[in-house]
């Protein structure tokens, strides 16, 4: 009788631990400053929203302000699917209403990712939307986390929140130019190509078509890549065409509008200093405004 005690004692003392535990890490992630986060603990209000994955990055916050004189949330990631991103983009409406505008980088329709989904399950108490789809993609995670707190922030996202629970992570983008050997070896690239997922086009398209019912002004843009990169992809006007027709709305390619090496910090990513040079090309062509021009307007 006294080990069935033990045994009890046991089990008790570990849910006691893991719920302690489990709302101390909880606390950690809605103080940090990291963007979702900030997403639900009601700090994200914007006039702008940015939507991508790590090439929606390209969307600097600090340049597109300064530039813009509107404010703007981002709720882009690297490898992020367009699936869960449509989570955050619905948690944000529903949340703040509308923003004036959103723009989206439709390369995030590239991929699914549920290794990425299940490591937002440190989320997963602040958004039925997360936890769903974190349950839907990986059962194990989601079930896992309903059984222990603690277990929920076992993983990358975590971390992120920690690292930025001081900091903004507005000017998340790369700091460097191109290294020599990436220029150097692209010549041993062969015809690479972005091939898009069906379901993250599906998912693309529900997310137009709703925040376009709300009265938003939603654009989509392909961002730059090293021109002599875009150069070798093999079904870049395809893809365009594709998302084209399955949104019926027009994408602006950037993929090969710019030309200076410096302004990339890779094949896929342009820099810090790239970035004013791809917010001033929108803002040229009427994508995003000035400031002293309203959103929506066009040449």
């Amino acid at each position: 009788m006294k080990h069935i005690f033990w045994i009890i004692g046991l089990i008790a003392l570990f849910f006691i631990g893991d719920r302690v535990g489990g709302y101390v890490l909880e606390q950690i992630v809605l103080k940090s400053k990291f963007r979702y986060s900030r997403l639900y603990k009601g700090e994200a209000k914007a006039d702008i929203l940015l939507v991508g994955n790590s090439r929606g990055l390209s969307f600097y916050q600090p340049y597109m302000e300064e530039m813009t004189g509107k404010s703007t949330f981002n709720v882009s990631y690297s490898a992020m699917p367009m699936t869960l991103a449509e989570v955050f983009v619905n948690d944000y409406f529903e949340k703040y209403g509308k923003p004036e505008q959103m723009l989206i980088d439709v390369t995030i329709c590239d991929r699914d990712n549920p290794q990425l989904i299940a490591g937002f399950n440190a989320y997963s108490a602040f958004s039925p939307r997360v936890d769903s789809i974190v349950t839907a993609t990986e059962k194990t995670v989601g079930y896992g986390g309903k059984f222990s707190h603690l277990f929920r922030y076992n993983g990358e996202i975590f971390q992120r929140s920690v690292f930025y629970l001081n900091k903004l992570d507005n000017n998340w983008l790369l700091d460097r130019e191109i290294a020599q050997r990436l220029k150097d070896d692209l010549i041993n690239v062969d015809t690479p190509s972005v091939k898009l997922v069906p379901r993250m086009v599906e998912s693309l398209q529900r997310t137009v078509q709703y925040a376009e019912s709300q009265g938003v002004d939603v654009k989509l843009v392909v961002s730059p890549y090293y021109k002599p990169f875009a150069e070798k992809l093999t079904n870049l006007d395809e893809m365009i065409a594709q998302v084209e027709k399955a949104t019926n709305k027009k994408v602006y390619d950037y993929s090969r509008s710019m030309e200076r090496s410096d302004d990339f910090g890779d094949y896929q990513h342009i820099n810090i200093k790239g970035s004013r040079t791809y917010i001033s090309l929108m803002q040229k062509d009427g994508i995003i405004p000035d400031k002293n021009q309203k959103i929506g307007y066009s040449h």
